[in-house]
């Protein structure tokens, strides 16, 4: 994981509890809302306006449903918001999954750098090591035909030298001869 990526989901975070503790007020003013709206319904029994009885306020009946109709609204505008909040908040928690899968797969891949890195550098030196071998081959080979080489031309050399140059013969002592071996 990068350190961008740790601030970035940090935030986003808390920004997620945020949302969440900003959703928690909204359902409680949406609760209390519908409670007020009940009450004002159950509460006022001139809440339905009813023609056979002369004696109800036109006046009062309007602020009434005006209120009605603020209350409603109200409700209506939190919903609205608690909706975009929900889909925020699902849109965040697909990030942070997003984020957190993508953190994982980097981690395994940091995981295996090395067996890879070592299984490329192994394929990489087995050319070299075939060549070092074949090279280490030849090098045995050239050194066997150079001491070959060298020794047919020092015996031609000697060989050359014995016919030109007469090399004393030192005599042997005969009571030694037994014990040196013959040359």
């Amino acid at each position: 994981m990068s350190q961008t990526d740790t601030p970035n989901i940090q935030a986003l975070s808390s920004e997620v509890s945020q949302l969440r503790q900003e959703l928690q007020l909204r359902d409680q003013l949406v609760q209390q809302l519908s409670q007020e709206l009940f009450r004002l319904v159950k509460g006022n029994t001139n809440f339905m306006p009813q023609r056979t009885e002369p004696d109800i306020d036109i006046s009062q009946l309007q602020a009434l449903r005006e209120q009605l109709q603020a209350v409603e609204q109200q409700v209506t505008f939190y919903q609205e918001q608690i909706t975009t909040r929900d889909a925020e908040i699902y849109q965040l928690r697909q990030s942070v999954q997003e984020l957190t899968d993508r953190s994982r797969m980097l981690e395994q891949v940091v995981q295996e750098l090395p067996q890879i890195y070592r299984r490329k550098f192994e394929e990489r030196m087995a050319p070299v090591r075939e060549k070092v071998a074949i090279l280490q081959r030849e090098n045995r080979q050239l050194q066997a035909e150079l001491q070959s080489v060298s020794y047919r031309l020092a015996l031609k050399t000697r060989n050359a030298s014995h016919s030109g140059i007469d090399l004393p013969n030192f005599p042997r002592p005969a009571s030694s001869q037994s014990n040196i071996p013959a040359v």
